[in-house]
C-alpha cells in the first residue's frame, strides 16, 4: 500500500535519499529532502521526538558542509537539547550529538567549546559503552584533533594511540576503521615532525584500504592524498605527483568531477605543480577548482576562500600582483564573515594579503 506524503516512513525514505545525495556531493539536491523529512517528523512525531532530533542533526551536518556554520549551530544545539531532555544526559545519542556540536565549534575556531563537548562525549561513552568500545575510540580521536588544533601535540598522541589500540583489539588490525585511525595518527606524527613514522602509518593504512576496499575506492584515494602530502613535505615532489594524480582519477571516476573531494584534490595537485614550478598548469587547475567550488558550495564557503587563496598565490608567484590582490581580499572577506576575525584560517589569509602588500613577492 502506498504511503501518505506525511507518513514517518516517507520521512525515513527522504532522509536516506538526502544522505545518499549528500555523500555524492549534491548538497543542493539533498537540502530540500532533509528539510521535508524534518517538517514531516516535527508534524507527525512532535518537535521533541528523537527522530526529529536526528533530522535536525542531519540538516545541520549538511549546512556545515555547505559552509553555513552560523545557521547550522542553533540546529546542533536544538538537537542536543532534545536528546538531553528525552533520552537523558548520558545516553549514547546525546554523546553523538555532543560530538556533532564539537565538530561545528571546531570549524568555527571555538576550540575551548569544542574541547569541552568532546570531553563530555568521551566521558559518556566510557561510562555507558565501556573504555574499549569503537565509539569510545571515535571520541578519543575527536578530542585528539581538538588538542592538535590547540597545539597540544603531546596530549593528543596518547589519545590517538589508545584509539588505535582499541580498533586493533576490537575490530582487528586490518579493519577499515583501524586504517582510518592510522590516517589520523599519520597527521599527528607529521605535525610533530616525525615524517618517517607518519609515512609508515600512512603506508599501512593504504595497504589495508587497497586490500579490503580495492585500489579504486574513494577512501583509498584519501590515503593516497595524505601519502602524497608526506612525500611533498619530505621534498619528494616527483614521488608525490603520481599519487595525487591517481587519487584525482579515482575521485573523478567514483564521485564525479564536481564532488568536493575531487575539487580538493585539484587544489592539492595545483599546489604540488606550483612547487614544481609548473605555474601555468597550476593556475588552470586552481581556476577550474574555483569555478566548481562556487557552483557547488557557493561563493562564500570557506573552501571557496581557500581556493581563492591558492589561485592568488599562483598569480603572485608569476608576478601578477594586480591579479592576486583582489583574490586575497575576497578570501579574507569570506573568512571574516563565515569563520570570524580570530579564526586561524582568517589569520593566515590576512597574513597572505599583508605580505603581498608589503612586497616584494615571497620566495
Amino acid at each position: 500500500m502506498a504511503l501518505v506524503p506525511e507518513h514517518p516512513d516517507t520521512a525515513n525514505s527522504l532522509n536516506n535519499l538526502a544522505l545518499l545525495l549528500q555523500g555524492q556531493g549534491d548538497f543542493a539536491g539533498a537540502r530540500p529532502l532533509h528539510e521535508r523529512a524534518l517538517a514531516i517528523r516535527e508534524k507527525v512525531l512532535g518537535p521533541e521526538h528523537p527522530d526529529t532530533a536526528t533530522s535536525i542533526n542531519n540538516l545541520a551536518s549538511l549546512l556545515s558542509a555547505q559552509g553555513d556554520l552560523a545557521e547550522a549551530r542553533p540546529l546542533c544545539e536544538r538537537a542536543l537539547t532534545i536528546y538531553e531532555k528525552v533520552l537523558g544526559p548520558e545516553h549514547p545519542d546525546t554523546a553523538t550529538s555532543l560530538n556533532n556540536l564539537a565538530s561545528l565549534l571546531r570549524a568555527q575556531g571555538d576550540l575551548v567549546g569544542a574541547r569541552r563537548h568532546c570531553e563530555r562525549a568521551l566521558a559518556i561513552r566510557e561510562k555507558v559503552l565501556g573504555p574499549e568500545h569503537p565509539d569510545t575510540a571515535t571520541s578519543l580521536n575527536n578530542l585528539a584533533w581538538v588538542l592538535v588544533d590547540q597545539g597540544d601535540l603531546a596530549g593528543a598522541r596518547p589519545l590517538y594511540e589508545r584509539a588505535l589500540a582499541i580498533y586493533d583489539k576490537v575490530l582487528g588490525p586490518e579493519h577499515p576503521h583501524t586504517a582510518g585511525f592510522l590516517n589520523s595518527l599519520t597527521s599527528l606524527l607529521s605535525a610533530q615532525g616525525d615524517l618517517a613514522g607518519a609515512r609508515r602509518s600512512c603506508e599501512r593504512a593504504l595497504a589495508i584500504y587497497e586490500k579490503l576496499l580495492g585500489p579504486e575506492h574513494p577512501d583509498t584515494a584519501t590515503i593516497l592524498i595524505n601519502l602524497a602530502s608526506l612525500l611533498r613535505d619530505q621534498g619528494d615532489l616527483a614521488g608525490a605527483r603520481p599519487l595525487c594524480e591517481r587519487a584525482l582519477a579515482i575521485w573523478e571516476k567514483t564521485l564525479g568531477p564536481e564532488h568536493p573531494y575531487t575539487m580538493g584534490c585539484f587544489n592539492n595537485l595545483a599546489a604540488l605543480l606550483s612547487a614544481q614550478g609548473d605555474l601555468a598548469e597550476a593556475q588552470a587547475l586552481c581556476e577550474r577548482a574555483l569555478a566548481t567550488w562556487e557552483k557547488v558550495l557557493g561563493p562564500e564557503h570557506p573552501h571557496t576562500a581557500g581556493c581563492l587563496n591558492n589561485l592568488a598565490y599562483v598569480l603572485e608567484t608569476q608576478g601578477d600582483f594586480a591579479g592576486a590582490r583582489p583574490l586575497y581580499e575576497r578570501a579574507l572577506a569570506i573568512y571574516e564573515k563565515v569563520l570570524g576575525t580570530e579564526h586561524p584560517d582568517t589569520a593566515t589569509s590576512r597574513n597572505n594579503l599583508a605580505l603581498l602588500l608589503r612586497g616584494p613577492a615571497r620566495p
